[in-house]
């Protein structure tokens, strides 16, 4: 299955979270943040939002920064995903 965001949603995907620190320590399941940095899985049309027209300026590949509580979870064919909105992303990671 694929998921094809629609108007301004954009479909994330999660690096793995660090499982130890700089340091050499092991950090616990529990103890490991959410990570914010995320790989871009497919990218909505943009259009026309809640009346203005939004134009996308991410693609599918670029890796990006998203705000910690943002978007919807979804687990499809066992891999999981996010799907946000344009304006939660905050950067493009190079």
């Amino acid at each position: 299955m694929k998921l094809i965001p629609l108007a301004d949603r954009v479909v994330l995907k999660n690096t793995q979270a660090e499982e130890t620190t700089k340091s050499g320590i092991v950090l616990a399941s529990s103890a490991k943040e959410k990570p914010q940095v995320a790989e871009i899985i497919a990218v909505g049309p943009g259009g026309m939002v809640d009346g203005k027209e939004v134009e996308m300026y991410v693609q599918a590949g670029q890796k990006v920064i998203y705000s910690k509580y943002a978007g919807t979870e979804v687990k499809l064919d066992n891999e999981e995903y996010i799907i946000v909105r344009q304006n939660d992303i905050l950067a493009i990671a190079e």
